[in-house]
């Protein structure tokens, strides 16, 4: 920074950053700032060149904190970019790019200072240095302007009336991750922070007017998935007549290029690496995320939630009776498209999860579409890999299916959807399986992982009722799906009676004994609700589409001695019932059908009895229907999650790890 500086190491020595930080008074008028703000650093390209450029600009950070009450050069460099951003609209229909390039490097160095008072200082501290100024040679007081307040009002307005092109990429890509650092007071805090300076100037203040064209930027950035403009585009491209300056500015090309796609910094390994090649969509997302999960003021709603919650489709036509807050109207195919295609990255998963969640509008119109296998299937491939996946991108893919299969209408149509040659699916070649019966070999899959590895009740749950929901309108089940329903009844079985016995031989062990238990009887509970709910999901599909899942009564027959330990217990006998009068009718049909039977003539006996059982001989149970419902006080789980993502995959931050209070690091 400063005019000839070029890399990391120059920075201490940079005559135009220690006239900044120094005890003289620079006027906003002195040609200085156009020195200062005219330079050539190259911008890390990676999380170690990041923590460079970091460790580089504490201590200069750190000495303009104590000559700034002094000099009020803070606030001075503030103003200078201030003055620059009343101008950028016209700059950019002008395409002046020298004067957008100044004003970028301006905020460039307002957000690298601001990221180190953040750490070093309160927010009523941090709103002191803005206030610092010049206001007679010798003194220096407060402001009587709220220059904070100005500064994230101007960043706000920016973000939505600057045009998204090749020229203002970078500058737009700046203010989002401003603002983004503005928010990080909450990374060096345990508890959820729900009141503050920043909070209530984004919240209350004149930014408010602006909450649904920022939500739908934001959103419109994430959609339009624009990569950043290569070199030849690029704002700092030098142009022959371009003078002193232009030259100077074409030594910056090939860095400002770079970091955007080479690896920004704060990304930890295994990290997906597309949100470098899309830094403004990964860093517009991040914004989003952390605006939508802030927490509801002492007497005020979180405007951004209540943005998101209320947006409706362009195409919808209709006009409501009273206008929610904060409402507009964003073209739901974009989102939509754009959603399916991001799903990888957990930030995505997120806002797809918000948004089934919270906007009634987005959920109805995902529900309506044709081409649910574009959604369904990344979600599915999520949990598939859940070894390579960290718990809150499982929760989330699990629970967004849970949410799909509230609704009957998806729980049919899944059947209909017919898909060839799943690559990803490597446990068994399947060259044509429904899309219903994919999600169930990878929800089982899912709760087969759990039971061996994590033993997470709450996963447990969660998949269970995604399958209770779906078990009345099973259709046309896959082979594969049915054997492998009967076959975690086969594993819940083994592992019932495994415990059943650890139980009676501690007991007989240890009688006379004051030695504490394990607590077996914990354990027997869990899986005798686990095996009681997979018991009322087999039922439900007998009951309600038997005539359509012969695979699955063929499987159900051929492990028939499976269910026989659990026709006198006490906690499954009613359920039993029904799948006796099944196994039962269907065994009786086979014997009557002779001996020696091929599957094929197997198949066509129980296809016959499926139309032949009388619809009366099976019991009627209620109707299986879980609703997801968000817990008590979700910020506890949402906010260090959605830092935790900013932590790992902010396209060119960096944080110490050391003084993060609001996650544990393994988490982060």
């Amino acid at each position: 920074m400063g005019a000839n500086t070029s890399q990391v190491t120059d920075l201490s020595e940079n005559t135009s950053l220690k006239a900044l930080v120094g005890t003289e008074t620079i006027s906003e008028n002195d040609p200085f700032w156009n020195q200062l703000i005219s330079f050539t650093f190259i911008s890390p390209t990676n999380s170690g060149d990041s923590k460079l450029l970091e460790e580089a600009v504490i201590p200069l950070a750190k000495t303009l904190i104590q000559n700034n009450p002094r000099t009020g050069n803070f606030g001075a460099l503030v103003r200078v970019f201030l003055g620059r951003t009343k101008e950028l609209k016209i700059s950019t229909e002008c395409q002046d790019q020298l004067f957008i390039w100044q004003a970028h490097n301006a905020l460039f160095m307002i957000r690298c200072l601001v990221k180190v008072f953040i750490r070093e200082m309160s927010e009523e501290e941090l709103q002191q240095q803005f206030s610092f100024q010049e206001r007679a040679p010798g003194s220096c007081g407060a402001g009587s302007e709220d220059l904070l307040e100005e500064l994230l009002l101007n960043l706000v307005h920016l973000i939505v009336e600057v045009p998204l092109l090749d020229i203002t990429y970078s500058i737009l890509f700046e203010a989002v991750t401003t603002l983004l650092i503005f928010f990080s007071y909450q990374l060096f805090h345990k508890d959820i922070l729900r009141d503050g300076l920043i909070y209530q100037h984004i919240m209350k203040g004149r930014c408010l007017e602006l909450t649904s064209r920022l939500v739908k930027t934001l959103l419109y950035n994430f959609i339009r998935q624009e990569k950043c403009p290569p070199p030849t585009a690029h704002i700092f491209e030098p142009k022959a007549e371009g003078g002193l300056l232009y030259g100077l500015a074409s030594g910056v090309a090939s860095g400002l290029w770079s970091v955007f796609t080479l690896g920004g910094a704060g990304n930890s390994a295994g990290i997906d690496q597309d949100n470098n090649l899309l830094p403004l969509s990964n860093q517009s997302l991040l914004l989003l995320l952390v605006l939508a999960n802030l927490t509801d003021g002492p007497d005020w709603p979180n405007p951004f939630r209540q943005a998101i919650t209320c947006f409706r489709n362009t195409q919808d036509t209709s006009s409501l009776p009273v206008e929610p807050p904060h409402t507009f109207q964003i073209n739901f195919n974009s989102l939509y498209t754009a959603l399916c295609e991001q799903q990888r990255s957990d930030q995505a998963t997120l806002l797809l999860y918000t948004l089934l969640h919270q906007n009634t509008n987005m959920r109805t119109y995902i529900l309506s579409r044709t081409d649910m296998d574009n959604l369904v299937l990344p979600i599915l491939e999520i949990l598939y890999h859940v070894e390579d996946r960290n718990s809150h991108h499982v929760y989330m893919a699990l629970i967004i299916l849970l949410i799909l299969t509230e609704d009957d209408a998806f729980n049919r149509s899944i059947h209909e959807v017919v898909l060839k040659n799943i690559s990803w699916y490597t446990e068994r070649s399947l060259t044509e399986i429904s899309l219903g019966s994919l999600l169930i070999l990878v929800v089982i899959r899912t709760i087969q992982f759990n039971m061996t590895r994590t033993r997470d009740k709450y996963l447990h749950t969660n998949c269970l009722a995604a399958l209770a929901n779906m078990s009345a309108q099973f259709r046309s089940l896959h082979q594969y799906a049915a054997q492998r329903i009967i076959s975690l009844f086969a594993l819940l079985s083994k592992k019932h009676n495994k415990v059943l016995e650890q139980a009676t031989q501690s007991l007989r062990g240890r009688q006379g004994d004051n030695v504490a238990l394990p607590d077996y009887a914990q354990d027997l509970n869990v899986i005798e609700e686990v095996i009681r709910m997979m018991l009322e999901i087999i039922n439900s599909c007998l009951c309600n589409s038997l005539h359509h899942n012969p695979n699955l009564v063929y499987a159900l027959l051929y492990k028939r001695e499976l269910f026989e330990q659990f026709r006198s217990h006490p906690s499954f006998q009613d359920i039993m019932q029904n799948l006796d009068t099944v196994i039962g009718f269907f065994s009786q049909r086979l014997e009557q059908a002779g001996s020696d039977l091929s599957v094929e003539r197997v198949q066509e006996v129980i296809m016959k009895g499926a139309q032949a059982l009388p619809k009366d001989r099976l019991k009627k149970f209620p109707e299986l229907k879980f609703k997801y419902v968000e817990e008590d006080q979700p910020e506890d789980f949402f906010i260090p999650y959605v830092w935790s993502l900013v932590f790992n995959s902010g396209v060119g931050l960096y944080w110490n790890p050391h003084g993060i209070e609001l996650f544990s690091m393994d988490s982060g």
